[in-house]
């Protein structure tokens, strides 16, 4: 009995969030003078999985979820065709035509120079033109800029996100947007989850070759990947040249480790925390207000972890910084944007 009363608390604790975030919308809508009748897509193509929404009569009428559309790990190609095909169907779900969108915004990992974006909206729109589609009005921007829209909900302010990759957006003033991080893990994103599980990665070998402390990480390893034989410690390179994992795999075993009590873990969430931080302070300079929001957004953080709560922390440490609960996701963001687009048209 109990466990029934409380899904049903949960179910209405949804509920109710769910109801807040779209009478905002709703209001937005409003203000901007949009009627409800207006047809929009969002979509998010995050590294790891692609998200989209088809609004439309003030809800939501269709929305699916698909693989990864990141440039880097397709191509811009495969990415666009990804894309249409998103597009298509959350139309089909939501029984239109793709000829009555009024506005479609697409955030992209990969994209953020003006060019690559205008040329993954071009060949979105030339593969739809081979389909006999064309559309209204199509922004392909970056997955970030999508998220820090909908994070601050239009204010000035910063977010850090914190996944598979790390990167900070500021918007120190309207029309005005400055990066830190986001370099990818071949160069940087310094406290992500690739850069966890990569310096993990880095203190088992260092302790087979006892250069290093001994770590539970090992153990971890070697019963995940069966491929993995301790006594050759050459398998490790093996098993990651052929992909049997990718280092942010790696991130949530290392986790565990550390809240069990792994020094050499817990060493290098430490680590990290502080990396992340210095993105916001970095960013902080370009703001003229004693204290800025910040805004905590990605899979790192969404899950609560451990090296959430201890970036929080060191956040608090820094004066002119004010943590502040997300506005909305990276697909409301979309939503908005696509708002912004129809009321620049009007």
């Amino acid at each position: 009995m109990l466990k029934i009363l409380l899904f049903f608390n949960y179910l209405a604790l949804l509920l109710c969030f769910t109801v807040g975030f779209w009478l905002k919308i709703e209001k937005m809508i409003h203000n901007m003078n949009i009627p409800k009748d207006y047809t929009i897509i969002g979509i998010d193509g995050g590294g790891t999985k692609t998200h989209g929404v088809l609004y439309t009569d003030g809800q939501i009428k269709s929305e699916m979820k698909a693989g990864t559309t990141r440039i880097g790990a397709v191509g811009v190609g495969e990415s666009s065709e990804r894309t249409l095909n998103m597009i298509v169907e959350l139309c089909n779900k939501a029984e239109i035509e793709v000829s009555e969108l009024d506005a479609v915004v697409v955030g992209v990992a990969g994209v953020w120079l003006e060019e690559e974006k205008k040329r993954s909206a071009q060949l979105i729109k030339t593969l739809a033109r081979g389909q006999g589609i064309k559309f209204s009005d199509l922004m392909v921007t970056s997955d970030a800029e999508i998220a820090l829209e909908g994070a601050l909900g239009g204010a000035n302010g910063i977010m850090v996100i914190v996944g598979t990759g790390s990167i900070a957006l500021a918007k120190p003033e309207k029309n005005k947007l400055n990066r830190c991080g986001g370099w990818g893990i071949e160069l940087d994103d310094e406290g992500s989850g690739a850069w966890i599980g990569r310096e993990g990665l880095t203190a088992v070998v260092r302790a087979l070759d006892g250069r290093g402390k001994a770590t539970m990480l090992t153990d971890k390893i070697v019963k995940l990947y069966p491929s993995i034989d301790i006594k050759i410690p050459r398998t490790i390179v093996k098993a990651y040249a052929e992909r049997v994992f990718e280092y942010q795999n790696l991130t949530p075993y290392l986790m565990e480790c550390a809240e069990k009590g792994d020094e050499v873990s817990l060493e290098i969430i430490q680590r990290s925390a502080r990396h992340l931080l210095e993105l916001p302070t970095t960013l902080m300079k370009d703001f003229k207000e004693s204290k800025v929001n910040v805004a905590l957004m990605g899979g790192i953080i969404d899950a609560d972890t451990l090296l959430k709560k201890m970036l929080e922390k060191e956040i608090a440490t820094v004066e002119k910084l004010k943590l502040a609960k997300p506005v909305g996701s990276a697909i409301d963001g979309a939503l908005m944007m696509a708002m912004k687009m129809i009321e620049q048209d009007l």
